[in-house]
Formats: C-alpha cells, sequence, structure tokens
C-alpha cells in the first residue's frame, strides 16, 4: 500500500464526515428553532459539559484531548449557525439594519467637535484630519471630551487610543466602559514631538519637562540622556507648551508638537526627539449615537468574560467560524469586580455582509455582558 491509498481512505473518511456534518447541522437548526419558539437561550453549558464527558468515553485515552478540543468547535460553529437565524430577534441587529438600509448620508464635513488639551494638541490636528471645517471645543480631560458629547454640547469628541511605541492608552479603554458612547470614524496621525523651551533657552538651562506621560514614554530615549532633568506629567502636550509660555522660565520645557512653538511663541530646542521615525497615534471620532456611514468596515466591539478557561476561546471562535479578520484584542480588569476583565476587539468584517448580522446578533445573545461599539472607516 502506498500513499495515495491512505490518501484515497482518508478522502472516503471525509466525505462520511460531511454526510454525518450536513446531518447535524441540520437537527442543530430544529434546535435552534424550538429555542426560538419556546424562548431558550443559545448557550447551554451543561449540555455542553454532558457532550464533551460521552465523547471523552468514547475515544482513546489519547485522543480525548483532541475530540473535547474537536467538539468545542463544532459548539461554537452550531452556535453561530443557531444565531445566524435567530439574528432578527435581537434589538441590536434592528437598529443596524435600519441604518445600513437608509440612505448613505457621508461624514460631515462642518461639525462640532470636542478635543483634549489647548489649540496645538495633537487631538485637534486629528480632528482638522478628520473634518474640513472643524469647529472645536477643547476640555482638559478626555472623561471631560466624552461629557461633551453625551451632553450634546458638540456632536463628536476625538481620543487617543493607541500609540505604534507606547501601546494604548488604557485610560480610554476605561471610559468606553463608563460611558454610552460609539466610535464613527478612526484615523491615523503621525506625531512629531519637539522638546520647545522659552525664547533664549539653552538645552543646558533645562531642570524640568512638562508633557503628557505618553508623550514621555515615547522620548524615553532622548530624556535617558537628561539624568539631571525631572520628569513632570502634565494632562496635554498642548498644556505643556502653554504652561512654559506663561512661566517664561529657562529651566522649564514641554515636549509638544511643532504647532506648539508657533502658537504659544517657544523655541524649539531639539527636534523630532521620538524614540521612533515611524511614530504614530491611532485617534478615534465618538458619537453619542450608532452612526454607520459609507465605507465602514471595521468593527469595535467590548465585551465582559468570566474569568476561567476558554472563555476568550470560544469568543475567537465565534469570529473564526464567520470568518471576522481580527484586527486587535485588548483586556482590561473590570472595577469592582474581582477576576472579570473586560475586553475589546477590532474586527476587519463590513456591516455589509451577511455574516456581520449573524455574528452581531449571537454575541447581543450569548448572555455575557455585550456591547457594540461602532463600525467606521479608518482613515490613514
Amino acid at each position: 500500500m502506498d500513499l495515495e491509498y491512505y490518501r484515497n481512505k482518508i478522502d472516503e473518511t471525509d466525505n462520511e464526515i460531511c454526510r454525518l456534518f450536513r446531518q447535524r447541522m441540520d437537527i442543530v437548526n430544529q434546535v435552534g428553532q424550538y429555542k426560538r419558539e419556546n424562548g431558550i437561550p443559545i448557550d447551554n453549558s451543561s449540555r455542553e459539559r454532558q457532550v464533551l464527558t460521552h465523547i471523552s468515553k468514547q475515544l482513546r485515552p489519547d485522543l480525548e484531548d483532541f475530540g473535547r478540543s474537536l467538539y468545542r468547535s463544532i459548539f461554537d460553529i452550531s452556535k453561530a449557525y443557531e444565531a445566524m437565524h435567530k439574528e432578527k430577534d435581537s434589538p441590536l441587529y434592528q437598529e443596524l439594519s435600519t441604518l445600513i438600509a437608509a440612505e448613505p448620508v457621508p461624514f460631515p464635513k462642518r461639525a462640532s467637535v470636542a478635543c483634549q488639551g489647548r489649540e496645538g494638541a495633537f487631538s485637534q490636528m486629528a480632528a482638522e484630519q478628520l473634518f474640513e471645517v472643524p469647529e472645536i471645543m477643547f476640555n482638559n480631560t478626555f472623561e471631560g471630551v466624552i461629557q461633551m458629547v453625551t451632553s450634546g454640547m458638540c456632536e463628536f469628541g476625538i481620543l487617543p487610543i493607541e500609540n505604534s511605541n507606547a501601546g494604548s492608552v488604557n485610560e480610554i479603554y476605561d471610559l468606553l466602559v463608563k460611558y454610552d458612547v460609539h466610535i464613527v470614524r478612526s484615523t491615523r496621525l503621525r506625531v512629531d514631538h519637539q522638546l520647545l523651551a522659552a525664547p533664549g533657552t539653552n538645552l543646558s538651562q533645562i531642570r524640568k519637562i512638562l508633557s503628557h506621560p505618553q508623550a514621555l514614554s515615547q522620548c524615553s530615549h532622548f530624556l535617558s540622556k537628561l539624568p539631571d532633568v525631572e520628569l513632570v506629567p502634565f494632562e496635554n502636550t498642548a498644556m505643556a507648551a502653554q504652561k512654559v509660555a506663561d512661566d517664561k522660565t529657562n529651566s522649564l520645557a514641554s515636549i509638544s508638537s511643532k504647532s506648539c512653538a508657533v502658537v504659544y511663541g517657544l523655541d524649539v530646542l531639539a527636534s523630532d526627539i521620538s524614540n521612533s521615525d515611524n511614530n504614530h497615534t491611532r485617534f478615534i471620532c465618538i458619537s453619542h449615537d450608532v452612526r454607520i456611514y459609507p465605507g465602514a468596515d471595521r468593527t469595535s466591539i467590548m465585551m465582559i468574560l468570566p474569568h476561567k478557561p476558554g472563555s476568550l476561546y470560544g469568543v475567537l471562535s465565534r469570529f473564526n467560524a464567520v470568518g471576522a479578520n481580527l484586527l486587535k484584542l485588548e483586556s482590561r480588569p473590570m472595577p469592582g469586580r474581582d477576576f472579570e476583565f473586560v475586553f475589546y476587539f477590532d474586527i476587519e468584517m463590513s456591516v455589509y455582509n451577511p455574516k456581520f448580522a449573524s455574528l452581531i446578533s449571537e454575541l447581543d445573545h450569548s448572555g455575557e455582558t455585550f456591547r457594540y461599539l461602532g463600525t467606521y472607516l479608518e482613515s490613514i
């Protein structure tokens, strides 16, 4: 017997597996219909444990772990298949369907936009990159920006969510748990950090450098060469520049943008001091309501998962079952709840893909705490 013989035997076995898979999924559909008619949730962990125990008893010891892994995948596929038929029961799906079916509305050119900081802040630059004519209002804090949006004072808000060098801005993720806002757009902005000081100042005179903690982190290589200088975290890079301008002392400097040097009349003591030439920050644009603009192909969701084996795997398997490409995964401890975590997922899937509705509906019915943050286009 040669290799071809064994391949033929595998093909015969696969044909039988496919026949049984079709049969199993037809039964799954019938089970799903019964659950829908009787208001029974899709997930049933007790039943899954029974099946896994039954499967383990039928397999050799060397195949038990592989068999259980296989059937966990089958469970996820089955639940996705059930959800595909139940999608219209989801209030979220109804809302999304209405938005998708409506006449496409282009992303606005003019809008009131909340940004953190002062004139010259990177959030302002991101707003000007997204909107042709933004009417910008500033707030001292990220939370204040969100509150300006939720109160209706501003239509949109701009928030930095991650940096290519320093990583995620954890405060933003925590605020997304606290407030009911939605992402409608995102953009990437090249960040060019400069060391700014009052006119006539020399680098040797500097004793304190002010900036946002993320900026200090992004310039750590340059700052390590200044061992006698105190690093002072500040709310915002532009606010730090304004403080230096107001104090008019030669011992104080800020890490801020080039535009801050012009706005606040400061000298550039050192240019482009980021650790990497490829220093980019990703900003999200939020609104109070769900809005989907043409070209939306990136979706952000949030789930609170229990601290037990298989919780995260189950969600990732659902993404795989519908062909959703995972772009980002972030986890944060859940405030006030021991051993539970908030997971943020960015997935690549068009809102117009029929499988998108199946995925959102299934997650919405999953029994876990789930929140849809938005589907949007990311401009670069």
